[in-house]
């Protein structure tokens, strides 16, 4: 009964850190952008993104990644014969590369508080679509476990990232045509 308590207090919290990802990635967007406003409107802008980043950063994202991340190995330390299964194995490099993700995230938040502006909002809008991947990967890599074919899977998450890279680049363009 307790993996399944660790295993919803898992998902809940996987929920909450990923929604924490793609908002932040969407607040360092507007936070750059402000740069395009007139003084006076950027310092107001760019203090109440400062202030929200980290309300959302410490008090939502980094909280739900530590519960998803103490749950799981709660999951594990319940059931070590987990990390037998090769689709766990994935699923956990793929996990790495999500904190590796937030560990970015959270340079680039300290960046913007300090007024250090090294990304583009384009560059941050293709950053967002990263989580997208790493999600999609893991909930397909969880679901399938061995039912998938590691090559079909990989090659379709390549199909999938090139997609939404050339996404965000048409909606550039639109953007900038109005």
């Amino acid at each position: 009964m307790a993996y399944l308590y660790l295993k919803s207090i898992h998902i809940i919290f996987v929920v909450s850190w990923m929604a924490g990802l793609f908002y932040i990635v969407r607040l360092f967007v507007y936070h750059i952008e402000a740069n395009d406003k007139a003084p006076s409107e950027r310092t107001i802008l760019q203090n109440q993104f400062v202030i929200m980043q980290h309300k959302l950063w410490y008090y939502i994202t980094t909280p739900a990644m530590i519960l998803s991340v103490s749950a799981g190995l709660g999951m594990i330390w319940l059931n070590p014969s987990l990390l037998q299964a090769n689709w766990m194995l994935v699923k956990l490099a793929f996990v790495t590369g999500l904190l590796g993700y937030h560990f970015i995230c959270q340079r680039i938040l300290n960046q913007l508080k300090a007024n250090i502006f090294l990304w583009s909002s384009t560059q941050l809008r293709l950053w967002n679509e990263v989580a997208t991947i790493f999600l999609v990967a893991i909930v397909f890599t969880v679901i399938l476990k061995s039912s998938v074919e590691w090559i079909y899977g990989l090659a379709g998450l390549v199909l999938f990232a090139v997609i939404i890279m050339t996404a965000v680049k048409v909606v550039k363009r639109i953007r900038l045509k109005k």
